[in-house]
C-alpha cells in the first residue's frame, strides 16, 4: 500500500524516532525525525506535512508550542501528542486545544500506526 502522506516524529529520544521511522516507512508513508524541537520547527516553516507526532515534554520548544505553531501555518495538519506526563489534564486540555490524540509513553508502535492510518484514512476521504 502507498501511503505517501508526509509524518514529522519529533520526539528528544533518538529510539522513539527511529522504531516509529522504520514502523511507518513500512506503510508506505514518508517520514523525517527530528531530536531537537528547533530543527523540527525549522522544517515545518519550511514544508507542510500531513501529520506531526511530537513528544510533549522538550528542552527548548514544547510539544503544545509546537502544535500551536503547526496549526497557525497548517490548519489542516494533524497533530498527536505522546508524552510519558499525559495526566487527564493535559489529556482535556491539549484535546480541547484541537490535537487529535494524545498517547501516553510506554506505547506500542502498532498504537501509533493504528492511529496514523485511521487518520490517513481520513485525510484521503
Amino acid at each position: 500500500m502507498t501511503n505517501n502522506l508526509k509524518i514529522l516524529i519529533l520526539d528528544d529520544e533518538e529510539i522513539v524516532v527511529t522504531r516509529l521511522k522504520a514502523a511507518l516507512e513500512k506503510e508506505g508513508y514518508v517520514v523525517e525525525t527530528f531530536i531537537d524541537s528547533r530543527d523540527a520547527k525549522k522544517r515545518i516553516d519550511e514544508n507542510k506535512f500531513d501529520i506531526v507526532v511530537t513528544d510533549l515534554k522538550m528542552a527548548n520548544i514544547d510539544g503544545m508550542q509546537l502544535f500551536q505553531f503547526v496549526k497557525e501555518k497548517y490548519p489542516a495538519t494533524e497533530v498527536i501528542l505522546i508524552s510519558g506526563f499525559a495526566t487527564l489534564k493535559v489529556v482535556k486540555d491539549a484535546l480541547q486545544a484541537g490535537v487529535r490524540d494524545v498517547i501516553a509513553k510506554p506505547f506500542k508502535i502498532s498504537q501509533i500506526k493504528e492511529l496514523i492510518n485511521k487518520i490517513a484514512n481520513d485525510i484521503r476521504n
